[in-house]
């Protein structure tokens, strides 16, 4: 089904505005947190594909993504032009998977299980108002660490969130994080409502610009404008780097309706 829903669209180097791509931040950006689109996004996003590129860039793993914001009958590989799960290491281009990169050949099976086992531990002695399960979840570009478990319901996350910004867990587990394993080369993201990241330094979204390079030698196609819209774009967010980074024009949203105003002031919608 999703070639037909491609089909409908110009090649890359087809679309009135073809040197300009939009990517997207998934959670509170496209969707509300770990909820599913909405059908006014999905057909926004489609009247601006017709005019230019369009990805986006999350952490979470392509299964997670389709869940969000796939359909039963579409997969989501064929709603957007780009899909980069987990950052880009797992990158989906007009819906064939480009190559992917894994943490652990990175980092090291020892190191990794270091890793692992002080966040259990760590876990083990927090004071918070609940635990669910899952609370260390690996995926190939990185670990996802939740001190509540990522089993909580939407409820459940909500209070955490409030919990967690009157008493800090999740920023004093990284800075203890980083004094432990200081020399391993890694970065600390917070995001989300219950989570925060662990990856190799510069794994970060801007991970993913690299496909967009790559482009030009495969359509001829040079993403001189690249938007980007996310709404953890302060310091120590995961929508950080990219939203500061030179080759990104950042946009800050609030929510996915407030991404939806800009996107049709901007394209003219």
């Amino acid at each position: 089904m999703h070639a037909e829903a491609a089909s409908v669209y110009s090649p890359l180097e087809g679309r009135p505005l073809k040197g300009t791509i939009c990517l997207f931040d998934v959670d509170g950006t496209l969707t509300p947190a770990r909820q599913g689109v909405s059908p006014e996004m999905l057909q926004l996003l489609s009247a601006l594909r017709h005019k230019c590129a369009i990805g986006f860039v999350g952490g979470s793993d392509l299964v997670k993504q389709q869940e969000q914001l796939g359909t039963p009958s579409i997969s989501v590989t064929g709603l957007f032009d780009f899909c980069f799960a987990e950052n880009g290491l797992t990158a989906y281009r007009l819906g064939e998977q480009l190559a992917s990169h894994s943490f652990i050949g990175w980092l090291g099976q020892e190191k990794y299980k270091q890793l692992v086992n002080f966040c259990l531990r760590y876990i083990a002695d927090i004071e918070c108002p609940i635990k669910t399960g899952t609370f260390v979840e690996f995926r190939n570009g990185m670990v996802n660490v939740s001190p509540v478990g990522r089993n909580a319901s939407i409820q459940e996350r909500n209070d955490y969130e409030k919990y967690d910004k009157q008493h800090q867990i999740r920023a004093k587990f990284v800075e203890a994080l980083k004094e432990k394993f200081g020399d391993f080369g890694l970065t600390y993201s917070i995001g989300g409502k219950i989570s925060f990241d662990i990856f190799p330094t510069g794994w970060d979204k801007t991970y993913c610009l690299q496909h967009l390079k790559t482009e030009k030698s495969l359509s001829g196609v040079d993403y001189s404008t690249i938007h980007f819209f996310g709404d953890k774009t302060y310091k120590g967010g995961n929508d950080y780097e990219i939203f500061e980074d030179s080759r990104t024009v950042g946009h800050s949203v609030e929510s996915p309706e407030d991404t939806m105003r800009m996107l049709k002031e901007l394209f003219n919608l």
